[in-house]
């Protein structure tokens, strides 16, 4: 993992560890269970891909895209959230072993240290977690159980019965967040915002991330963009609805440059701030 890197905006220029740079925003402060404090990651190449994909349609995150120098960062935003959002893709390809758990504060050796960090500002050992489905089809990993961590099914109020109930008998508990079969961000919020949550992290993909913007609840998206072109006919990008229009326009808050990651081209750290927050 780089030591330093260099920070372009605000100025002045300097270099600064990158071990600690978002702990040090204290996001886990910002939230209110009447305002929870909604951010969100990703990782993108500079033609805007964040996953390609294969074959069957299923998202695959190139290697070349991954960095230990993104990855803690990820981890310190994680290690501040009071509940995590993903979503039933995400759990079924961790299933396939497409990709790794990132579930669980202090499970990868770069981010142990986050144990204790969380321990000292006062949040439980593990952040809730909340799974986004319309259908309402994925496996639920028996991590969660063993963490000791809350889980919750989001979905919406047009699910199948059948399938909400059998969640219910399994004992997980299900929140409808939506009138049809979506899962929309106002709803969400709002909903975990009455179970007492503050700080919602978004780790849930693109269709997540719309919901949020469209809805005004985004506050905070961080994105580490990595100085590639992937190219590629079938891929994902950050945001797969209609335009935006003002609910799409964001503020610059900082951005850092890293030069020489692990095994990688340079890349930047972008962190921007939603206007339509409310």
């Amino acid at each position: 993992m780089t030591e330093r890197i260099f920070r372009l905006y605000p100025p002045p220029f300097e270099a600064v560890p990158l071990r600690g740079l978002y702990l040090g925003l204290e996001l886990h402060r910002r939230g209110t269970p009447e305002r929870p404090f909604v951010y969100a990651n990703f990782l993108a190449s500079l033609d805007g891909r964040i996953a390609l994909e294969d074959d069957s349609g299923a998202p695959q995150l190139p290697k070349s895209l991954t960095t230990p120098d993104d990855f803690r960062l990820f981890l310190e935003l994680e290690c501040q959230a009071d509940c995590l959002i993903t979503h039933g893709g995400y759990l079924r390809s961790l299933a396939a072993g497409r990709l790794g758990n990132i579930l669980h504060i202090g499970a990868h050796p770069v981010g142990r240290d986050l144990v204790a960090w969380r321990q000292a500002a006062g949040l439980p050992p593990q952040p809730a977690v909340v799974i986004a489905s319309a259908s309402l089809d994925f496996p639920l990993p028996a991590s969660l159980r063993k963490h000791g961590q809350a889980c919750f099914i989001a979905t919406g109020r047009r699910a199948d019965p059948d399938k909400v109930a059998r969640w219910r008998d399994r004992g997980c508990e299900v929140l409808f967040a939506g009138p049809d079969r979506q899962v929309e961000g106002e709803a969400l919020t709002r909903r975990l915002g009455e179970l007492g949550y503050r700080t919602l992290y978004l780790i849930a993909g693109p269709q997540m991330l719309d919901t949020m913007v469209r809805a005004g609840r985004l506050a905070l998206l961080f994105q580490t963009i990595s100085h590639q072109l992937l190219g590629g006919e079938a891929f994902r990008t950050m945001v797969p609805g209609p335009l935006l229009g003002a609910a799409g326009q964001l503020r610059l808050e900082s951005l850092y440059y890293d030069p020489a990651p692990p095994a990688a081209v340079g890349q930047w750290f972008a962190q921007f701030a939603a206007g339509t927050d409310r």
